[in-house]
Formats: structure tokens, C-alpha cells, sequence
């Protein structure tokens, strides 16, 4: 199987100049002064819609348009964030959207699909229905994760997380006294939120590519592994259970043939974060970084914070911030 390539990614990069933001990589020095490390956050919480999604919905849209394959409308499937980045991109393209969604999806994730013009059908067989929505109405369907198109949207991350993290520079302050400022140190490792594996995927393509000796670690809650059970069993097999998670834009039912072959290959490891150690994470991410970020967003914290994730002291670690859509009633008890 042809995983992303860097063409590819430049690809998707100049597809998407002016139709995104190029959200911000913050250093934090709080989160760094405690785990002994240096820690940069890439804000994806900043980004339209609330999280990354918008990237590989817009880059797969415009690719299919510019090889004359656009669709008469799209048909998709979603807890929440690649639902309310479809109904966007549908929205910027002047192409219907139906999104499948799961009764208990987060509120304000459903309000987002509404707000952006999106139609909404509850059900519990997301991918039966998506199917016989699609076939109805003579739509295409978008996969969330499992596709090329997306991957390499998805890739856009790592590509400007790493242009980025030359410009972030320790403050003068911090530095020895009469020392010249310095160039900043390398990202050494990358940590990524995992659910059908497409952000993962295409941020490990990026940076294999730009950055062969960062390390690149997928963070999955316990509860919501599809990743790693795929990994163990060597094919994309539906986890025997349904995920749920405080992180529920990491529950995908199953991780996907292209996520699995770009994980595999492209890599370093994939660790599981225990359930209970998603919340303090996720209050220390919106304390000590003034952000405001959903519990997916915080595996990675959670994943240091629990020794997971081999690292060396003073090493540069980026946490991929993967959105930000929160009710505000899960924010109660927190803190």
C-alpha cells in the first residue's frame, strides 16, 4: 500500500494556503519546568471548527475537485469533529452534507454540524447508514480517517509544526547570563492523540520525512484502543466492545487499512493512558496552558505525566493539541 508521500504533503499544503489557520506552537514553560522537559503545544483547539479535522476534510474536497471527482453531495460518520468539519468544508465547496452521528454525541459537537448547515442522523449503526444514505441520495461518502486525501491533510500538522518549531525560542531571560541566544533545540518527540489513526498518520508522514530522528508516539486511552488492537492483531479489526472515553473524539470503533499501514511503518509506538488518568491531565493542560482544549487534546499529557513515553531530560516534546470542542457541563469538577 503507497503511504502519504512528501509530494503529497506539499500538495495538501498549497491546497489549503488561505483556507485554514496555521494555528500557533506555544512553548509552556510551566508544563516544561515540572516534567523537565521542553514542552510546545500545538493549538489545533485554534483551528475552524474547534480541532485538525478541517484539514484533511478541505484538502480531500479541493483534491477531489481539482481530479474532477467532487461529488453531488457527502455522506459521513462522526462523533462530533470530522462531522462538524465536513458540514464545514460542504458549506465552502456548495456541497450537501449528512452526517451520521451517535445519539450521545457531545451537545455542542451537534450544534456545530447544524451551525455549518450539516444534517444530522442519529443512529447507532454509523457506517450501515452512512452507506445506505449514500447510496439514496447518489452521495459520496468522506471517511473520517481512512483515506489518502485526509491522511495528507492531516499531514499538514506535522509539516508546520516543524517550520514552526524554529521560530519558538527559550525567552532572553531564561538563557545564562551574556550568552548569545541560541537556536532551538530539535523537536525530539511528537506525541499525537490516536483514534482511526488519520492525525497520527499523517503527522508521522511529515515528519518522517522533514525530521527522520523525531520521534513520533500515538497516545490512546485504555478504554478506546482500536489503534493498538489493530496493531496486536495485524489488521484493522472492530474492537470486541465499544469505546468510551472521557476522551470521546478518540473513541473510533476500529482503526482503518490506510491508518494501520502508515502506523506501522512510520511510527515509534503507540501507548495506551489508563482512564483515570485523562481528567487531571486535562485540568493541568487548561490550567497550566490557558487553553481551551478537549480531554483527546490531553492523552499526551497524560501519557508523560504516567512515565508511558521514554524521554531524556531537556528534550523538546510537542503535544498535538487535536481540538477544542467542549460542553460546558463536562467542565464541572474539574480543578
Amino acid at each position: 500500500m503507497r503511504l502519504v508521500s512528501s509530494p503529497d504533503i506539499t500538495s495538501a499544503v498549497s491546497r489549503l494556503a488561505g483556507r485554514i489557520v496555521r494555528t500557533p506552537l506555544v512553548e509552556s514553560p510551566r508544563l516544561g519546568d515540572s516534567l523537565g522537559l521542553r514542552v510546545l503545544l500545538k493549538a489545533e483547539n485554534l483551528q475552524h471548527t474547534g480541532s485538525f479535522k478541517v484539514r484533511g476534510v478541505l484538502n480531500a474536497l479541493l483534491a477531489r475537485r481539482a481530479r474532477g471527482e467532487l461529488p453531488a453531495g457527502v455522506a459521513t460518520f462522526s462523533a462530533g469533529n470530522h462531522a462538524a468539519a465536513t458540514a464545514f468544508g460542504g458549506r465552502a465547496l456548495g456541497l450537501p452534507v449528512v452526517v451520521c452521528m451517535p445519539p450521545g454525541a457531545v451537545v455542542t459537537k451537534v450544534e456545530a454540524v447544524r451551525r455549518y448547515g450539516g444534517e444530522i442522523i442519529f443512529t447507532d449503526d454509523l457506517l450501515g447508514t452512512c452507506q445506505s444514505v449514500a447510496r439514496e441520495r447518489g452521495y459520496a461518502i468522506l471517511h473520517p480517517f481512512d483515506d489518502p486525501d485526509v491522511i495528507a491533510g492531516q499531514a499538514t500538522v506535522g509539516a508546520e509544526l516543524l517550520h514552526q518549531a524554529a521560530e519558538v525560542t527559550p525567552p532572553v531571560d531564561e538563557l545564562p547570563p551574556a550568552e548569545p541566544a541560541r537556536e532551538p533545540a530539535p523537536v525530539d518527540v511528537v506525541l499525537v492523540p490516536v483514534g482511526g489513526g488519520g492525525l497520527i498518520s499523517g503527522v508521522a508522514a511529515a515528519v518522517r520525512a522533514a525530521s527522520p530522528s523525531t520521534r513520533v508516539v500515538g497516545v490512546e486511552p485504555v478504554t478506546a484502543n482500536a489503534m493498538t488492537y489493530a496493531l496486536r492483531l495485524g489488521t484493522p479489526t472492530p474492537l470486541p466492545q465499544r469505546p468510551v472515553s472521557l476522551a470521546d473524539g478518540l473513541a473510533a470503533p476500529f482503526a482503518g487499512v490506510h491508518t494501520l499501514a502508515h502506523v506501522r511503518e512510520l511510527v515509534d509506538e503507540v501507548v495506551e493512558v489508563p482512564e483515570e488518568a485523562i481528567r487531571p491531565a486535562w485540568w493541568e493542560l487548561l490550567d497550566s496552558g490557558k487553553l481551551l482544549v478537549e480531554p483527546s487534546a490531553a492523552v499526551g499529557l497524560a501519557a508523560l505525566r504516567h512515565g508511558l513515553v521514554r524521554t531524556r531530560p531537556g528534550e523538546t516534546v510537542a503535544l498535538v493539541l487535536s481540538g477544542g470542542n467542549v460542553a460546558p457541563a463536562s467542565l464541572a469538577g474539574l480543578g
